[in-house]
């Protein structure tokens, strides 16, 4: 089992990542979106998308670093493990609270609201409850697991785990001694990888980077400023 979830798991994930998106793009390219359902409510969408959003783009940003640099980074550029845990915890635990309090928002508006609730389909309420797991068993190890046990040292268990996969070269054991909890974490977010394609979630490919570039739209009124007609 350990060398399936670790040696063969992420890279189904990812596989089905890679092609499930090329595939609805290819067969599907008009549901090539996120299936906005701000027309049905945006009271509650107002507050709940942006906490989520802004929490998991920061809470991404700390994985890269944690993740894909080595621990002898930090060491070479003097930033002790007590100092890099210390912002992990706090940065890290903030930004997740934000994501987390985001989805649950988004899944209370999508239970609560009977508009939004008849228009959601299937894939719509797997990628609300996958994005909500993920969140929380990150969340919890964050916050809960290092505060109750002390700051776990994912940098030379995880990091390199996951580096070796990357490089096709999986390190198996490297996962042997990892907390329960990460270890669900990290499942979790291979099988939201694999469901990405075919689900809402589609739409992290199109990320609107060109947007702060991009000329000023202008919107005239047909109505004569002084008479209104």
């Amino acid at each position: 089992m350990a060398a399936f979830l670790w040696g063969v798991f992420p890279y189904l994930a990812i596989s089905c990542l890679v092609i499930g998106s090329v595939w609805r793009r290819v067969t599907r390219p008009l549901g090539w979106s996120a299936k906005s359902s701000e027309f049905f409510e945006k009271r509650w969408l107002s507050l709940a998308s942006p906490l989520f959003h802004w929490g998991i783009l920061c809470v991404l940003a700390g994985h890269v670093a944690g993740l894909l640099v080595p621990i002898g980074v930090y060491h070479a550029l003097g930033v002790s493990d007590e100092v890099y845990h210390a912002f992990a915890m706090w940065a890290g635990g903030v930004a997740g609270l934000a994501a987390s309090i985001g989805i649950l928002l988004l899944g209370v508006r999508r239970a609560g609201v009977v508009r939004v609730r008849v228009n959601s389909t299937v894939g719509d309420w797997v990628a609300l409850a996958l994005l909500a797991a993920v969140v929380w068993t990150g969340t919890a190890m964050t916050i809960g697991y290092n505060a109750g046990f002390g700051p776990y040292e994912y940098r030379t268990t995880v990091g390199p785990w996951l580096r070796s996969v990357l490089a096709l070269h999986p390190d198996v054991a490297r996962m042997s001694g990892v907390p329960g909890l990460l270890q669900l974490h990290v499942i979790l977010s291979f099988a939201l990888f694999a469901a990405t394609p075919f689900t809402r979630l589609v739409h992290v490919w199109s990320a609107p980077l060109r947007y702060p570039a991009r000329s000023p739209i202008l919107y005239r009124t047909r109505r004569h400023p002084s008479t209104g007609a």
